[in-house]
Order: C-alpha cells, then sequence, then structure tokens
C-alpha cells in the first residue's frame, strides 16, 4: 500500500511539472503575440482635411513596398479616410489642391500634381512645389517619419502618432508658407512656393555636385526661412537632425491645414480663414506662426524670426546642431549619418519600447496565479 501511495504521489507530482510546463509554454506565447501583434499588423493612416477646400491625397509607395487600397483620392473639407500599411512599408503622402477630375477620375492639379491624369497617381510622385510627409514603417513597431519641404511648399500638414510609445513627437507645418513666400519662389497667386533648388537650380541650393555632402552643403536664407517658419519639418536635404522622429507601434494621422485653412485659391470653393485648435501637438516653447518667430523652441533657434518684407533674421539663426531638450526633438542621426541604414532597415538607435517590459510583467503575473 505505501509503495502504491508513493507511486501515486510521483505521478501527481510528474503531472503538476508538466502542467507547469505548459503553463509556461503558453505564457511564453503570449508574450511572443503581445510583442510581434503591432508588427504584423503596420500601422494605420488616417488622413484628415480641415482646409476651407477639398484637398487630394497621393500616396507613392518607395520601391519594394506593397500599393496601398489607394494612390490618390479625393478628401473634402472636414472628412477623413483611414488605410491599413504593412510592417516594412515605405513611402510618402502629400496633398494636391486645384484639381478638376471628370466623372471617369481623368483631370489634372495645380499643385502636387503627380502626372498620371488621373486621380489615382499609380505609382508617380509629386511635381514640386509640394509639402512631403515620409514613412518608414520599421520591424519590431519602430518606425520613422517627418515632413518635407525639400520639394517645397503648398499647403500646411502635420503627422501625429497615436497608440504608440516612445517621443512619437507630432511634426510639420501649420504655418502658411504662401502668404509669406517671397516673390522669386512664388508659384502664380500664392499656390504653392518653391523650394530655392526648384527655382534656380544651382547646386548649393541642391546639395549636389561639389555641395554633395553635409560638409559642404549648408542651409541658405531660404531654407532658413522655411526652418524658422516650421522647424519640425526639412527644410534641405541635410536638416536630419532635427526633422526625424520615430515613434513604436502607433498609428498615425496626417491632417491637412491643421491650425486654420491655407488662404491659398481654390477652384471649387473660396478659403475663409479659421481658427481650429489642434490637439494632441507636443511643441514646446514659445512663438507666434502668424509672426513666425520663435523663441527656446529647443531646434537650434533663438529668438530667431522671419521679415517676409527684408527676408531678415535677427537672433542666432539655424545652427544645425540638432541638440534639444525637448522630448520628441528628432535626435535621430547618428554621427555618421548611417540614420538612413536604420530607416531602410527598420532599426533605430533610440532604446527598446517600454512595451516588451510591460508584456514580461503580465505573463509573470499569469504564471504567479496559475502556480497559485
Amino acid at each position: 500500500m505505501k509503495e502504491i501511495g508513493k507511486r501515486k504521489t510521483r505521478r501527481s507530482r510528474i503531472l503538476m511539472d508538466l502542467s507547469s510546463v505548459s503553463s509556461l509554454a503558453l505564457v511564453l506565447n503570449l508574450i511572443v503575440l503581445l510583442v510581434t501583434s503591432k508588427g504584423v499588423s503596420g500601422a494605420s493612416f488616417t488622413f484628415v482635411n480641415r482646409c476651407a477646400y477639398t484637398v487630394w491625397p497621393g500616396i507613392l509607395a518607395n520601391a519594394g513596398s506593397p500599393r496601398l487600397d489607394s494612390t490618390g483620392f479625393e478628401l473634402p473639407k472636414d472628412s477623413s479616410r483611414s488605410f491599413q500599411a504593412p510592417t516594412g512599408w515605405s513611402g510618402r503622402f502629400w496633398g494636391r489642391t486645384g484639381c478638376t477630375f471628370d466623372g471617369s477620375g481623368s483631370g489634372a492639379c495645380l499643385t502636387g500634381d503627380c502626372g498620371a491624369g488621373q486621380m489615382e497617381c499609380n505609382g508617380l510622385g509629386a511635381a514640386p512645389p509640394v509639402t512631403l510627409a515620409e514613412f518608414t514603417l520599421g520591424t519590431g513597431g519602430q518606425d520613422f517619419y517627418d515632413v518635407s519641404l525639400v520639394d517645397g511648399y503648398n499647403l500646411p500638414m502635420i503627422v501625429e502618432g497615436s497608440g504608440g510609445s516612445g517621443l512619437c513627437a507630432s511634426t510639420g507645418c501649420t504655418t502658411d508658407l504662401n502668404r509669406q513666400c517671397p516673390s522669386e519662389l512664388r508659384v502664380g497667386d500664392g499656390d504653392a512656393c518653391k523650394s530655392a533648388c526648384e527655382a534656380f537650380g544651382s547646386p548649393e541650393y541642391c546639395c549636389s555636385g561639389a555641395y554633395s555632402t553635409p560638409a559642404t552643403c549648408k542651409p541658405s536664407v531660404y531654407s532658413e526661412m522655411f526652418k524658422a517658419a516650421c522647424p519640425r519639418s526639412y527644410s534641405y536635404a541635410y536638416d536630419d537632425a532635427t526633422s526625424t522622429f520615430t515613434c513604436t507601434g502607433a498609428d498615425y494621422t496626417v491632417t491637412f491645414c491643421p491650425s486654420s485653412p491655407s488662404q491659398k485659391s481654390s477652384r471649387d470653393t473660396t478659403p475663409v480663414t479659421e481658427a481650429t485648435p489642434v490637439t494632441g501637438s507636443t511643441s514646446q516653447g514659445s512663438g507666434s506662426e502668424s509672426g513666425v518667430s520663435y523663441s527656446g523652441n529647443g531646434y537650434g533657434y533663438s529668438g530667431s524670426g522671419y521679415s517676409s518684407s527684408g527676408y531678415g533674421y535677427s537672433g542666432t539663426g539655424y545652427s544645425g546642431s540638432g541638440s534639444s531638450s525637448e522630448s520628441g526633438s528628432g535626435q535621430t542621426m547618428l554621427t555618421d549619418g548611417s540614420w538612413l541604414a536604420g530607416l531602410a532597415m527598420g532599426d533605430s538607435p533610440r532604446t527598446a519600447s517600454p512595451s516588451i517590459p510591460q508584456s514580461v510583467l503580465m505573463a509573470l503575473t499569469a504564471i504567479c496565479s496559475l502556480d497559485g
């Protein structure tokens, strides 16, 4: 009888050990699911139009990235539309204005036209000048994003992340640069504002030829004008340190005319200025969009301001140091410029997402409850 009792006790212990192993395997699978679920699903992009006129967003996937559900569509004022993008997707978005399309979708746009002759851009990019939002959704949920004025400007735009971890700063340009654009850069009656490269084509403005490195291509008075007005946006080709941002596991909203509708002309409506507060902004410091002056913004400016009448600046101007005490200042460029490799691979010099330790904590809690 004693021997039988010992066998039963031994069998019970074995069963308990097997149960613990099964529970541990279940919890480990849960950890993997929690950590990788966002990476598998990628991110959603929601386009919001707060302009007082219709915008026609364009979408261009980079080489090797799949096409999203649309490459160009109509977005009436006060409307939104969302798309899902897989992990590893990279590409750019922009807003087209002054478009005329017929019932079959054939037509063209005044700014940002992609040359397809259709509402869908079908793999074609935007004709400058145009405000661009650029994204790379990295593996493990680490994303890189920026708003660029390197190809000029046609309307205000901001990018905001939600539901992610890390710095996840908003970026973009809320200033209507069309109203302050120098005459030599102006398109039409203020429909868009060219970059100096587009306007003059010289190597020092285009960062080409002998000026093709960060050491030789420096900000110009024109790119500094853009930077003073829009400190978080790319103002010229090597404006990396204060213009590229990262976030982990977020969904993104791209808003056209986020703070007040642009004053550019439109073929379908007459824009009216109306202030619309933007929530979720992480910008700090003081400044005035209407006067385009900033102080204490953490982007290498101190009391810098653009004077539209004389194109003059006061204060220190753009330092290009990329140093900032502000959370989410875009300091993702390493000293050797290797952030570009990270952009392609989806890696980041940032620390790992805090969501993983949280997942481990959840798993340990589950183990304790099972053992109990």
